[in-house]
C-alpha cells in the first residue's frame, strides 16, 4: 500500500512539473492595427516563441492600454503593453479601474508614447482652444489615448461632454473619419511614426496639421503625478508638417500580473533585450528599449522580481 501511495505521489508531482513546464502559451496584449503596439507586439511574440524554450506567444489585437490591463488582471497568461498613466490607475484602482485594482508588475520600460493631436488645413483649428464646438475623436474605448485625451481637454478647460462633439475611434478609424469629413481632429498617443498618421499625411490633396499642446503638461502633472513630459515630434516625421510639434509624452511599459513566476518573467525580459534587433526590424521604436531607461522613476509600477534579477545582472537597480 505504501509503495502504491509513494508511486502515486511521485506521479502527481511529475505531472505537476510537466504541466508547469508545458504551460508556456502566452498572449501579448497590444492595440489596434493602425498603431505601434500591434506590429511591435507581433515582433515581440515572434522573439519569445523562438528564443524562450517551450514558450508559444501570440500578439492579440485589443482596444489598447485599458483593455490590456484588464486582460493582465484576468489571471490568464497575458503580458501587456500599456502607458504609464493607465497602469497607475489600474494599480491604484482609480478612474476606469475604480474599486478594481490590478496586481501589476513592470517587466520593462519600452519607449516614449507621443500624443498626436491631428487635424488638416482648412478646419479652423490652430490651438487647443479651437477644438471647442468641433467634431473630434478622443480614442477608442479601452485605450490610454482616451485617458490622456480627457486629461488634456480638462487641463485646457474644455468639457469633454459639452464643449466638443466626441467620437471614440482608434487611429485607423480616426484617419478614415477625417478623410470622410466626419470629424475635424483626433487624438492619438503612440510611437513614431504611427502608420495611420503617415497614411493621412501622404493622402493627395491633404495637408496635415499637428496641434501644439505642451502648455497643459504642468497642470496634468499637478493633478495626476509626474507622468508626462514636454516633448516634440520632429517636422520631418510626417509629410506636410511646417514645424516641430510641441506635445506631451508618456512612457510605455510592458506589464505582467504579479503572480507570474520569476523564471518566466526573467526569460521574457532577457529574450527581448538579447534579440532586440529582431523587434527593431519590425518597428524602429524598439530602438528605445534601453537598459539605461530601466529605473524606478520611469514606471509607477514596481518591477517584477524576475525583471529585477535580469537588470541586476546588468548592474542596474530598478526597485
Amino acid at each position: 500500500m505504501i509503495g502504491r501511495i509513494t508511486r502515486a505521489v511521485a506521479l502527481l508531482v511529475g505531472l505537476g512539473v510537466g504541466a508547469t513546464a508545458f504551460a508556456q502559451n502566452i498572449s501579448v496584449a497590444t492595440g489596434g492595427t493602425g498603431g505601434v503596439y500591434y506590429p511591435m507586439g507581433g515582433g515581440m511574440a515572434a522573439v519569445l516563441s523562438k528564443h524562450v524554450p517551450g514558450m508559444q506567444a501570440t500578439a492579440e489585437v485589443t482596444g489598447g492600454s485599458v483593455d490590456n490591463l484588464k486582460l493582465v488582471g484576468s489571471g490568464k497568461p497575458y503580458i501587456g503593453f500599456t502607458m504609464a498613466d493607465a497602469a497607475q490607475d489600474a494599480f491604484k484602482g482609480e478612474d476606469k479601474f475604480k474599486g478594481r485594482k490590478v496586481a501589476l508588475r513592470t517587466l520593462m520600460v519600452l519607449y516614449p508614447n507621443r500624443m498626436h493631436l491631428v487635424t488638416t488645413e482648412g478646419r479652423g483649428i490652430a490651438k487647443l482652444a479651437d477644438l471647442k464646438g468641433k467634431r473630434i475623436s478622443t480614442g477608442s474605448p479601452g485605450s490610454a489615448t482616451e485617458v490622456m485625451a480627457f486629461r488634456i481637454l480638462e487641463a485646457a478647460h474644455l468639457d469633454k461632454d459639452k464643449d466638443v462633439k466626441r467620437e471614440r475611434l482608434g487611429a485607423a478609424e480616426s484617419v478614415n473619419a477625417i478623410k470622410d469629413n466626419k470629424i475635424d481632429a483626433f487624438f492619438w498617443v503612440g510611437g513614431l511614426p504611427t502608420a495611420a498618421v503617415t497614411d493621412l499625411a501622404n493622402t493627395p490633396g491633404t495637408k496635415i496639421k499637428m496641434i501644439d499642446h505642451t502648455e497643459v503638461v504642468a497642470a496634468m502633472n499637478k493633478k495626476y503625478g509626474n507622468l508626462y513630459v514636454e516633448d516634440a515630434i520632429p517636422k520631418t516625421m510626417y509629410k506636410g508638417m511646417d514645424a516641430d510639434n510641441k506635445q506631451a509624452t508618456v512612457m510605455n511599459i510592458l506589464v505582467a500580473h504579479e503572480s507570474m513566476d520569476d523564471k518566466t518573467a526573467y526569460n521574457i525580459v532577457k529574450a527581448v533585450f538579447d534579440k532586440k534587433a529582431d523587434i527593431v526590424a519590425v518597428h524602429k521604436e524598439a530602438e528605445n528599449f534601453k537598459l539605461e531607461n530601466q529605473k524606478a522613476s520611469a514606471s509607477p509600477i514596481p518591477y517584477h522580481p524576475g525583471a529585477v534579477k535580469y537588470f541586476a545582472e546588468k548592474g542596474i537597480k530598478v526597485n
